[in-house]
C-alpha cells in the first residue's frame, strides 16, 4: 500500500543525476499539491490549507481489502439494524432514542486502521453517523487524480467527477425523502448545524457545498442553527419555511440542549425527517456499543451468529467501557490502549494510554465522562517526498450497504489524529480489478 519512500535529505551518497532527479521529483510534488489546493479553492473550500491541510501524497487500498470491508458495512448494517439489537442497546439510552426511527444517514462513514504488511488485518475503530468531510473528498480524490498524474495508472479505479458525485448524492436525499414521506421530496431542505461550527468550524464550508446542490436541483435549502427553528404544534419552520426533510450535521447528539426543543418536538411527531438523530446515534455510532461489536458476551441478547461474530472478532479490536471495577486491569493494560470519550468526536478527549493513570480514570468515573478503552491498531504508513512519515487512517462512506467514497487522514504522530502540514486529509484510491488477460 505505502507509496515508495522518495527521500532527498536522507540519501547523501547518491550520485548528481540520482540527486537531480529526486529534487525534481520534490518540486513535481510541490507543484501538483499547490494546483490541487488551488482547485478545492475554486470549487468553495477556501479554507484548504489555512485551517484544514491536505496531504501532499495518496493512498492505495487494495482491492481485496475493500471487498472485505465491502462485507464487513453489509454486516454492521444487518446487526445494528435489527430489532434485537435495538430495543437492547437502548435500554438505557435518552427517552428520545430509545423509539425506532426509519431513517439512514447518506454521509456515514467507517474508519478503519490498515497495517502495512498485514493490510488482510485491518481493524475497524469507529463508527460515524455524522462524518464530515464527504465533498472535500470527493473533490480531493478528484483533483489529485487529474492534476497529479495519478490518472496514468491503470490499476486505480478512477473517482467519480464532482457532478456525478453530487448526482449520487442527490439520488440518495430522494430515495430518503419518498422512503419516509411515501411521495417523491419536494423540499425545502434545512442543513442544521451548531452555531459555532456555522461560524468557524473547518467544515462549514461543506454546508455551504452542500446547499448549492440541493437548490440546484430545485429544492429551497436553508443552513441554520437548532435555535433558528420553530415549531408550532403542527410543523416544523425556519424563518416562515415549513421543514419537512433536515440534514443534521450538529454534535449534540442527543439534543440535550434548549436549542433543540423545537427540532425534537417535530422529531417525535413524525412529520420530519431528520437523519442523523438520537435514535440512529444510540444505535450505531456511540463508541460503548464496540464493545458489543467486539466481544462476545451479549451475542445472543442482540442476535449476533456465531459466523458473524467470527468475522467481528477478526476486525473490530477489543474495546470496553470504563467502569469502577475495570479501572485496575484496564491501568495494567495501557500500553496497549487508547481511551476515548463514548460521546466524542474529530479525536476530542483522545487520551493515549501513556496519559493515563488510575487518578486520572476514577477522575473520569467521578465527573461522568464516559469513556471506552480500545485496543491499539497499527496504522498503515506514508512518507512525503522529503522523507517525512505519516501515519494514515482509512475512511469509507457508505449507503445501505453500497461504498460510494474513499477517504482518509494522515496525521504526524502514530497515536494520534495531527492533522497539521506536511499531514491533512488524504486523496485515498480504491486499486481496480485485476485484468484477466494481464494475470494469465
Amino acid at each position: 500500500m505505502p507509496e515508495p519512500r522518495g527521500s532527498v535529505v536522507h540519501q547523501p551518497k547518491r550520485c548528481a543525476k540520482e540527486r537531480v532527479r529526486l529534487l525534481l521529483l520534490g518540486l513535481a510534488v510541490v507543484d501538483v499539491q499547490d494546483r490541487v489546493v488551488a482547485a478545492l479553492r475554486d470549487a468553495g473550500l477556501s479554507d484548504v490549507q489555512a485551517r484544514l491541510s491536505i496531504a501532499p501524497v495518496h493512498q492505495v487500498i487494495p482491492h481485496s481489502v475493500l471487498a472485505e470491508i465491502e462485507a464487513f458495512v453489509r454486516l454492521f448494517d444487518r446487526i445494528t439494524t435489527r430489532e434485537a439489537w435495538q430495543t437492547t442497546v437502548t435500554v438505557d439510552a435518552a427517552e428520545v432514542a430509545r423509539v425506532a426511527r426509519p431513517e439512514t444517514c447518506f454521509f456515514s462513514a467507517w474508519d478503519f486502521h490498515v497495517p502495512p504488511d498485514r493490510p488482510s488485518e485491518w481493524q475497524l475503530v469507529e463508527f460515524n453517523d455524522n462524518g464530515s468531510g464527504f465533498l472535500l473528498a470527493a473533490l480531493l480524490n478528484r483533483h489529485h487524480f487529474e492534476l497529479g498524474n495519478v490518472a496514468q495508472r491503470g490499476s486505480i479505479e478512477a473517482p467519480a467527477s464532482y457532478d456525478s458525485f453530487a448526482a449520487k448524492l442527490l439520488a440518495m436525499i430522494r430515495a430518503e425523502g419518498e422512503a419516509f414521506f411515501g411521495e417523491p421530496l419536494h423540499g425545502p431542505v434545512l442543513i442544521l448545524d451548531d452555531r459555532e461550527s456555522m461560524q468557524v468550524g473547518r467544515f462549514r464550508q461543506e454546508l455551504v457545498l452542500l446547499q448549492r446542490i440541493c437548490r440546484a436541483a430545485g429544492w429551497i435549502s436553508e443552513i441554520a442553527s437548532p435555535s433558528e427553528t420553530k415549531w408550532d404544534g403542527k410543523c416544523l419552520f425556519h424563518d416562515d419555511t415549513p421543514i419537512r426533510f433536515v440534514v443534521n450535521r450538529s454534535t449534540d447528539f442527543l439534543w440535550e440542549g434548549e436549542e433543540f426543543s423545537a427540532v425534537r418536538a417535530a422529531y417525535e411527531s413524525r412529520s420530519v425527517y431528520v437523519a442523523p438523530n438520537p435514535f440512529t446515534y444510540s444505535t450505531r455510532s456511540d463508541k460503548r456499543l464496540l464493545e458489543w461489536l467486539s466481544t462476545q458476551v451479549r451475542d445472543s441478547e442482540v442476535g449476533i451468529l456465531p459466523e458473524e461474530r467470527k468475522f467481528l472478532g477478526a476486525h473490530v479490536p477489543e474495546t470496553r467501557l470504563l467502569r469502577e471495577e475495570n479501572v485496575d486491569e484496564l491501568v495494567s493494560q495501557r500500553d496497549s490502549l487508547f481511551f476515548k470519550p463514548c460521546h466524542g468526536f474529530a479525536s476530542h478527549g483522545l487520551l493515549p494510554g501513556a496519559r493515563v493513570g488510575r487518578t486520572r480514570l476514577r477522575r473520569l468515573l467521578k465527573k461522568g465522562h464516559a469513556y471506552v478503552a480500545q485496543r491499539s491498531a497499527p496504522k498503515s504508513r506514508l512518507s512525503t517526498s522529503d522523507g517525512v512519515e505519516l501515519w494514515v487512517d482509512l475512511r469509507v462512506w457508505a449507503y445501505r450497504g453500497e461504498r460510494f467514497l474513499l477517504s482518509g487522514r494522515a496525521s504526524r504522530k502514530p497515536d494520534g489524529l495531527d492533522l497539521s502540514p506536511p499531514g491533512g486529509w488524504l486523496a485515498t484510491y480504491a486499486e481496480s480489478l485485476p485484468n484477466r488477460d494481464d494475470e494469465r
